[in-house]
């Protein structure tokens, strides 16, 4: 610490679950309460190890296949997403499905199939081998191209530069996928854009906290795991933005107290999939190594809700109060 400094925490606000997440989780939670364990989910629900072993503990299955799910049984479909052939391949079971899918993540669905319907080539920006990713292109697999940022423009090729669109993940960095639209408008003078931003409104709330609060902190913790592409990129927006280093974890055990070497300023946020609980860990562990009570930095205000799938509220309506 320097002299005549004060330790402090600087508190990124929003942080934490965003609506798709939180109506992912309850989806899980509240299919184990009504139907019982075990409950099936294909894949990871949220990219979280902490929420992934919570349900685990309270009877839920995570499989990586649809064919590891016993036949007649429950599934829950994660935020990420599937592909079309994924609920062929449930009803092939006869499994009952229940499809959490973040909304934000099925409009990009309904637009590569709206695109498609038109013929397009889709460039869809995004990570390659993301669950995401993998759901969106299922849905047009003779349209889509996958973008993996604005070094892989060049190497692009379509049938018809006059009749080109493009999609993305919706967890990317807004600066890098603003990079990539200006690449790609630049071989495609005509590209077509989306309707609306494909980058979801949470992953673009957190790295503007964050942008706002890596400028005053000279180190930042992210808390979030580590195949979570939205807190990945926090992680980068923050050396992005001001601050001397930055860091992922998953628990506040995880953190190096070397790290806070001549540091006076932490900041400290968590992504799009992680409970608050872990944030709380973590600001026990510096208020212990004499940082004081953490000083919110908010830059907008989050008030937006999804109601639960559609199969679960039909079920819940039907139940006796």
């Amino acid at each position: 610490m320097t002299a005549n400094s004060q330790r402090r925490v600087l508190l990124a606000k929003p942080r934490g679950y965003c609506a798709g997440v939180d109506r992912a989780v309850q989806t899980v939670e509240i299919a184990l309460e009504k139907y019982g364990a075990p409950i099936y989910v294909r894949k990871q629900i949220v990219h979280n190890v902490h929420v992934v072993r919570t349900l685990e503990e309270r009877g839920a299955i995570f499989v990586d296949e649809t064919e590891e799910v016993p036949e007649g049984a429950i599934v829950v479909f994660s935020a990420h997403g599937v592909a079309p052939v994924v609920h062929e391949e449930a009803r092939g079971l006869d499994l009952r499905t229940i499809d959490a899918t973040c909304p934000l993540v099925t409009k990009v669905h309904k637009e590569a199939v709206r695109f498609a319907a038109q013929d397009y080539d889709i460039l869809l920006i995004g990570h390659e081998g993301h669950e995401e990713v993998i759901g969106t292109t299922g849905e047009a697999p003779d349209h889509i191209h996958l973008v993996d940022g604005p070094d892989d423009v060049a190497d692009i090729t379509v049938r018809d530069p006059e009749k080109v669109a493009w999609l993305s993940q919706t967890t990317l960095s807004v600066d890098e996928t603003i990079a990539t639209v200006d690449k790609l408008r630049e071989r495609f003078p005509k590209l077509t854009d989306p309707p609306s931003d494909d980058i979801c409104y949470a992953t673009q709330n957190r790295q503007t906290a964050v942008k706002e609060m890596a400028a005053q902190s000279q180190l930042v913790i992210v808390v979030g795991s580590t195949n979570s592409s939205n807190s990945v990129r926090l992680v980068e927006v923050a050396k992005e933005h001001g601050a001397d280093d930055a860091h992922l974890v998953d628990y506040a055990e995880q953190i190096d107290p070397a790290w806070l070497e001549d540091v006076d300023v932490v900041g400290v946020t968590s992504g799009a999939s992680v409970p608050d609980e872990l944030v709380q860990g973590v600001l026990a562990w510096l208020a212990e190594r004499g940082f004081g009570e953490a000083e919110e930095i908010e830059s907008v205000q989050e008030r937006m809700r999804f109601s639960l799938p559609k199969e679960l509220r039909k079920d819940l309506r039907i139940t006796p109060v």
